[in-house]
């Protein structure tokens, strides 16, 4: 799985130095530099905690990074437009090494990052204690780029579903290399949109977690979900670990390609470590799962049937079959019989199924050399 071409990486070079914000800078806020900076501006954070500091970014081109030790954005009982601790209003955007902490709002709705249209990537931030982390519109043409990010802690709240993750119906999101735990009612990914990127991430609730399902894709679209540990707590509050098309389709296609994952269950009983909701989606809906490891109690390929469903090397273990995964190590040992016995990958849609990286503690990825042997699961290592 390749990027697209929309994904800008880094906003485009300005012309002008950087706008620099904290103790003894040109800036003491990061609202102040936004209400001076111009489209292509680069603004860097230094260390710090910026209490109450939310902002709404106007610009079409701007880069927002934090500078050395990561610069803490915490709510302290502020939103900006009632929304979130930045709202991001329309523009090719890029958000690096910032962390968002506590947001809160009347609606309940509150988010990190409030992303109303455009492009925007989040790079290297951390989302903590949010209603949302972060929190999409529902522009068909906007596009989210998530990499190398830490989502954990939704509110300890029974009343209210939040998510770490919640991406409306917008053309394409991309997750990669990003670590998701500790959720609660809701959900710790979520997204409606179009097509759904989701690789190489440590999707895994942890003792504390309570969520709902590790992924909900409730409208289908186009899902690849390759090279992740997906895992659900003893806690959780759904026996469904993986959710495609559960409140039906809002797109003219659908299609899941879900390959070389780790799914665990921690639940004493059973779990659905993949549910495909048939009946409320596109007729002809086609599954490809390949090289799925299916770990602990529970059912896999039986929560496709209904439609056409590509698939093979899919194989049940037990969790002791595993390095050490209470230690967040999911890899295969080294003697496993398991290893190498990964099916060929076919090329459906002409889409590369193989896995290019595999995701690392605490976050990020490394990269996959090609190779002749394959093992079933998120790690060949």
């Amino acid at each position: 799985m390749t990027a697209p071409a929309w994904a800008a990486g880094d906003a485009a070079p300005s012309t002008h130095p950087a706008l620099r914000v904290g103790a003894g800078q040109p800036f003491a806020r990061i609202a102040d530099a936004l209400r001076q900076a111009v489209d292509g501006d680069t603004i860097e954070v230094l260390p710090g905690i910026y209490a109450g500091d939310v902002a709404v970014i106007n610009q079409r081109r701007l880069t927002l990074r934090g500078v050395g030790e990561r610069p803490l954005l915490l709510a302290d009982g502020k939103s900006a437009e009632g929304k979130a601790i930045l709202v991001v209003r329309n523009g090719d955007i890029l958000i690096d090494n910032l962390e968002f902490r506590g947001a809160r709002v009347p609606d309940r709705n509150g988010a990190g990052i409030r992303f109303e249209k455009g492009t925007l990537t989040v790079r290297n931030c951390h989302f903590i204690n949010n209603e949302n982390g972060i929190l999409t519109a529902n522009y068909d043409d906007a596009r989210l780029r998530i990499e190398d990010s830490h989502f954990a802690q939704a509110p300890d709240r029974p009343d209210s579903l939040d998510h770490l993750i919640y991406v409306g119906r917008i053309a394409e999101v991309q997750i990669s290399g990003s670590r998701f735990h500790q959720g609660r009612t809701g959900n710790l990914i979520k997204s409606r949109a179009r097509v759904s990127r989701i690789a190489y991430n440590l999707i895994a609730d942890g003792p504390k977690g309570e969520a709902s399902y590790e992924i909900d894709l409730p409208n289908g679209g186009q899902a690849v979900v390759i090279g992740n540990v997906i895992a659900q707590s003893a806690n959780t509050q759904n026996a469904t670990v993986v959710s495609f098309g559960a409140e039906g389709k809002a797109w003219p296609d659908s299609v899941l390609y879900m390959v070389h994952n780790t799914l665990v269950n921690d639940r004493l009983r059973g779990a659905w470590f993949l549910r495909v909701w048939r009946d409320r989606l596109p007729a002809g809906t086609v599954a490809h799962l390949y090289n799925n490891l299916s770990v602990g109690p529970g059912l896999f390929t039986l929560g496709v049937l209904g439609g056409p469903t590509e698939e093979g090397g899919n194989v049940a273990i037990l969790k002791p079959q595993l390095l050490n995964p209470d230690q967040l190590n999911h890899a295969l040992p080294p003697g496993s019989g398991l290893r190498g016995k990964a099916v060929p990958l076919p090329t459906p849609d002409g889409i590369d199924l193989r896995p290019m990286a595999e995701f690392t503690l605490p976050i990020g990825t490394r990269p996959l050399a090609p190779r002749e042997h394959w093992s079933p699961g998120a790690f060949q290592r």
